[in-house]
């Protein structure tokens, strides 16, 4: 722009005279990033519409107004990486191949005072180099940049990188840290990143101090917990190896798992990279039971503490074992959510083929669905569901669960599906259909063919009045809200390039199908006060008491409406699994029911009313 523009749109805003320097570097050629559109560059100023128009990531250029870009959108300085990335695009690709530190180094250098926020600094980083390499990429390079006296490597997210004028050894930088602090947790940390670093011979001479604050800490603080202290006992012990420390430290590494009841506890907490290590010390410090061991923190095991287990009784010769003790799980309906998403990950790997050759079948998925709804009538709120999204995402997971299944089978898990907690109505109409590509015959479940009395659904007056109140918040202003949104967004030009309205109309298909499936769903439901419910069996309203068989615990649970559900006071929808399992049952009779991923077996103690209760 000009200095006719620039004085005209001061003349307009005049609030805008503070920014006067920031206008008259939006000129032609400039780089830029938009708080929404992300990365840019300016290809000229019209004058006739005085609006800047700005090329974003290669689509045409796209009209903007300068007043509105100044609290939007930076210029960034010729030294910026993300502009190097194109003016000097050669030499940018082989800083990141072969010399990644330096490519960091110059990173910093283009910030204001040569520093830079963790999440600022990564997410730039990220998009120079692409976000499906940058994770492994970064994760290296920041294990070099630790050891680089150039740079000071944050400790969390929220704190800065810096390039120092001065460089300082990593190693002073470490002692220094850890003589200042009396954390224990610190501590630990401070002395695992003396390990990444690399200690050098002439530095091992002052390191003694680091060994024996760090004994002190796992020895006696009462910041630890088991896991903690157990890791910290690795970290001193791996600290002592460098130092020649001939002498065994208190307590050791195995006194630590000693007691078998608290390792599932422990195995929760540790860090994943010393996971491996961890299955290691429980075999030696276990030889004689370590199997069962293993298997236990199996069956509760989570993310990739699950893959390190498989992995750790593949490498031991348990695999027949394994492969044994998968489908004995799977007949007792005792496969986790985890093991059962490593499953399905992994069953067309050559590695596990055998191991997984007889679980692939339609009662695997009767687990899977039993897994997401238990896993979301225990999760508050909107917690993502990492096997529904597994199985939402996986195109092809259904059709190998169903190769073996005939069509009753399938029908039954159809409906299953339909009744399940864990997904979103939308998901399940997505999965149905491909229920429906193997067996046409279960278009009945969405046709509608079958609208009888069974298809009611029994609900309470106010969960009545929570779907109503959702359904007129959607009818009367998200409807309309998103009806502005969209001619707003139309205004903004060619509608092939506009991201505004794309979005907007994505927003209204959602919004759409929303108010369909509620008004489906309040068609079909069927208000009770559950006066109707008797105490000669359990039924929609009751009020059950349970003895578990074994140990005699008792527990209470109340049966009612199927929008009802609230797992923290023990009250289940009688359309859930769970609630399916009790229904119909009379005092004296026994039931199974999963709690935990674990079978009990229950014996019916009491019937009562729920609104004798809360008379």
């Amino acid at each position: 722009m000009n200095s006719e523009a620039i004085s005209s749109i001061l003349a307009k805003h005049p609030a805008l005279k503070a920014s006067k320097t920031k206008l008259e570097a939006m000129e032609a050629g400039a780089y830029v990033v938009h708080r929404s559109w992300g990365f840019g560059q300016i290809k000229e100023y019209d004058d006739s519409a005085n609006k800047l128009l700005i090329d974003f990531k290669g689509k045409k250029a796209h009209a903007m107004d300068p007043a509105f870009c100044v609290g939007s959108m930076d210029v960034l300085p010729a030294k910026h990486i993300l502009v190097r990335k194109e003016t000097e695009a050669a030499k940018i690709k082989q800083l990141i191949e072969d010399e990644p530190v330096q490519f960091v180094v110059e990173a910093l250098d283009g910030y204001p005072n040569k520093a830079a926020s963790a999440i600022e600094l990564e997410s730039t980083l990220a998009q120079v180099i692409g976000e499906e390499k940058f994770k492994r990429w970064f994760s290296n390079v920041k294990k070099q940049l630790i050891k680089d006296p150039r740079v000071g490597v944050p400790a969390k997210k929220t704190e800065l990188y810096v390039l120092r004028d001065e460089p300082v050894s990593a190693e002073d930088e470490i002692l220094e840290a850890f003589g200042a602090t009396r954390s224990a947790r610190r501590r630990i940390t401070l002395a695992e990143d003396l390990l990444a670093a690399a200690i050098k011979e002439e530095s091992k001479a002052g390191l003694h101090k680091v060994l024996d604050g760090l004994t002190e800490a796992v020895r006696d603080s009462n910041q630890l917990d088991a896991a903690e202290r157990l890791y910290g006992a690795f970290v001193r012990d791996e600290l002592a190896k460098i130092l020649g420390h001939a002498a065994s430290l208190n307590p050791p590494q195995s006194e630590l798992i000693r007691e078998v009841r608290g390792l599932t506890a422990i195995a929760e907490k540790i860090p994943v990279h010393f996971q491996s290590r961890f299955l290691d010390l429980v075999k030696e410090t276990h030889p004689l039971e370590w199997r069962e061991i293993v298997f236990a923190l199996l069956k509760t095991s989570q993310g990739k503490f699950t893959t390190e287990c498989i992995n750790f009784l593949v490498e031991h010769g348990q695999s027949e074992e394994l492969a044994t003790t998968f489908v004995r799980w799977k007949t007792e309906q005792n496969l986790r959510a985890p093991v059962l998403l490593w499953v399905i990950k992994n069953r067309h790997s050559k590695k596990f083929a055998k191991l997984l050759q007889n679980l692939i079948t339609p009662r695997l998925l009767s687990a899977i669905f039993f897994a997401i709804d238990y896993e979301a009538l225990q999760s508050a709120g909107t917690r993502r569901i990492p096997l529904a999204e597994a199985l939402s995402d996986d195109a092809e997971l259904i059709s190998d669960l169903l190769a073996t299944a005939d069509t009753e089978t399938a029908r039954d898990l159809a409906n299953t599906l339909l009744l399940n907690q864990g997904f979103e109505e939308l998901t399940k109409k997505s999965l149905l259909a491909r229920f429906i590509k193997l067996f046409p015959s279960l278009q009945s479940l969405v046709s509608g063919e079958a609208e009888s009395k069974d298809d009611q659904m029994i609900v309470s007056r106010s969960s009545y009045e929570k779907k109503r109140t959702e359904y007129e918040d959607i009818v009367s202003r998200r409807i309309p809200d998103n009806s502005k949104a969209i001619a707003t967004a139309r205004e903004h030009g060619d509608l092939k390039e506009n991201s505004e309205f794309k979005m907007a109309k994505q927003d209204q298909s959602v919004l759409m199908a929303q108010k369909a499936q509620l008004e489906r769903d309040l068609a079909r439901a069927r208000i009770s006060d559950f006066t109707e419910a008797t105490t000669d069996q359990i039924s929609v309203g009751t009020v059950v008491d349970l003895r578990e068989v074994a140990s005699g615990k008792a527990v209470r649970y109340t049966v009612l409406g199927a929008w009802d559900s609230d797992p923290d006071n023990h009250v289940i929808a009688y359309k859930t699994p769970l609630g399916q399992a009790l229904l119909g049952k009379k005092i004296g009779e026994h039931v199974k029911l999963k709690i935990g991923g674990v079978q009990h077996e229950y014996q019916v103690a009491g019937i009562s009313r729920y609104v004798d209760g809360k008379n």
